[in-house]
């Protein structure tokens, strides 16, 4: 396995151009799709389990779920691109060997695939921002910065679902990582609940995972507060982000070029 450093050009932009092509075709039932599970968690969680509990740091329970839904949902999507899509892509349809007819480099199909799942997994993120301001849940202009965090988070979790496809023999390796990874980041990194009420040693491990760097960034933002450790969390995601993309670009080197 190469582990060379990725060789990028801006061909790399005709690939996410190519397939921003194609989903423009079924742009408004993708982005409807990708709003309606998060709605009913966020509506069936947010009045129903919120009528019970107390206010979390000064908000009521569904605002604080809300902000914690965009990160949760722009993980979800970012990485049902990177994975299911590009699986399709890479290995069912084989259009990057289709495109590797044309002067662009496998380095430059890998990065148009993370830099495609980051800004489909960024317009979900946004949509859902959107409809929880429009509900009166998200306070002042300070949200809007939201959005960089939100495709920040897309990108780390594009490459890191990259990873995975340059592994994966089937689509039915893709519940691995949903069941042992996904899932569980959802439930510790403070999407539904604040992370203080779980034990010290799982606060721990939850601390490292890149959802939590991004519900730290997001939600204080949606409530129109600055982020503490703001350099720290943009750091770790965008860290995050290279490496995976580093380890991804030599997985599918040595899985299309052998």
């Amino acid at each position: 396995m190469s582990l060379a450093l990725p060789a990028l050009s801006r061909r790399a932009l005709a690939v996410w151009g190519r397939n921003f092509l194609v989903w423009r075709k079924l742009a408004v039932p993708s982005l409807l799709g990708n709003l309606a599970d998060p709605m009913i968690y966020l509506f069936g969680l947010g009045y129903g389990l919120g009528g019970l509990l107390p206010q979390i740091g000064g908000v009521p329970y569904i605002a604080f779920l809300a902000a914690g839904t965009v990160c949760a949902s722009t993980m979800n999507a970012a990485s049902f691109e990177a994975l299911y899509s590009a699986f399709a892509r890479m290995h069912v349809q084989r259009t990057w060997e289709g495109i590797m007819n044309a002067p662009v480099s496998l380095d430059d199909v890998v990065a148009g695939e993370c830099l495609w799942a980051a800004t489909k997994a960024t317009l979900s993120g946004a949509a859902i921002l959107g409809v929880i301001a429009l509900l009166g849940y998200v306070e002042g202009p300070l949200a809007l910065w939201a959005l960089p965090a939100i495709f920040l988070t897309g990108l780390a979790f594009a490459a890191l679902g990259l990873i995975v496809t340059a592994l994966a023999p089937s689509y039915d390796f893709f519940m691995y990582y949903f069941t042992l990874f996904i899932t569980p980041m959802t439930l510790l990194c403070g999407v539904f609940f604040p992370v203080d009420q779980l034990p010290a040693a799982v606060q721990a491990v939850g601390a490292w995972l890149p959802l939590s760097h991004a519900v730290d960034l997001i939600r204080p933002l949606a409530f129109g507060r600055l982020p503490g450790n703001i350099a720290f969390h943009i750091g770790t995601l965008l860290a995050t982000s290279l490496a995976a993309f580093w380890i991804a670009t030599a997985l599918v080197r040595r899985r299309l070029l052998k």
